[in-house]
């Protein structure tokens, strides 16, 4: 068996991990490193291209035979997140906890496993902003996630978009095997009707969502909501700024989420 050891941020680790899925990795498994970096291993079964990953360091190493999937998928636990959801992995058969949510999480999809911190702080807010029979839209859906946690919370209708087309095939498949109904297309807010949302839930970078404040202020209904994350306590003041400066500010490890309740400024 290969393993192949990167060092990153700790911005980085969801969207590498990520990465390495989608390369064939077999499991991963992760450790602290100082600076409040973390450590990645992977394990193939043989070595693939990590030319365009230079910049966290690759090496490989053989490590002895052992059952490496199963390593990587033990570090893979349960977690209760907020008071209604509660994550499981994919290979997992432990059901939920009474009056918990069990949204099933497949670190092999294309962008957010569900155990980042910003995914964990949007799911707490979406328990206590997104009611049944509410439009939302999962602006910037990488795998689906949130769009299946608004299903949960008997939200609809649900519209879901990404930028990016394998992303978007991704959420698709992981859409229909939970049998989701939602609006899914490949764009950004700019293709969505004006006042038609009652939340938007944006899990992506903080540069991007200020390039999208004026779309998600037009989308919004007069009374909705803006569920923002996906960026680190140093970038708040910038976010808040352009959004609103009477917001719910809301911190997980280090990772910040804004409920945005008046007209985006």
């Amino acid at each position: 068996m290969h393993v192949l050891r990167l060092e990153c941020r700790a911005e980085e680790k969801d969207r590498l991990i990520a990465e390495l899925w989608e390369r064939g990795t077999a499991g991963i498994s992760e450790e602290d490193a100082p600076g409040g970096r973390s450590r990645l291993a992977a394990f193939f079964d043989r070595p693939v291209d990590v030319a365009n990953l230079a910049a966290w360091q690759p090496h490989w190493e053989i490590v002895e035979d052992r059952d490496w999937v199963q390593v990587a998928q033990s570090q893979w636990s349960p977690v209760l997140v907020g008071e209604r959801f509660y994550l499981v992995p994919a290979w997992s058969r432990e059901p939920a906890p009474p009056g918990r949510l069990r949204l099933v999480m497949n670190p092999g999809q294309a962008c957010g496993t569900g155990w980042h911190p910003a995914t964990q702080l949007c799911l707490e807010a979406m328990e206590r902003h997104v009611f049944p029979g509410a439009a939302v839209l999962d602006l910037g859906t990488g795998s689906g996630i949130l769009a299946v946690a608004a299903a949960l919370l008997g939200a609809g209708p649900i519209y879901a978009c990404d930028i990016d087309p394998d992303a978007t095939l991704a959420a698709r498949d992981r859409l229909r095997q939970e049998g989701v109904e939602a609006n899914l297309f490949v764009g950004s807010a700019r293709s969505v009707r004006s006042a038609s949302v009652d939340v938007v839930v944006a899990n992506i970078s903080a540069e991007t969502l200020l390039d999208l404040a004026p779309e998600i202020a037009r989308i919004r209904k007069p009374a909705g909501r803006a569920i923002l994350s996906g960026f680190p306590r140093r970038q708040l003041d910038r976010v808040q700024a352009a959004y609103s400066a009477h917001s719910e500010v809301i911190e997980k490890e280090g990772w910040i989420a804004l409920v945005c309740r008046l007209s985006i400024t």
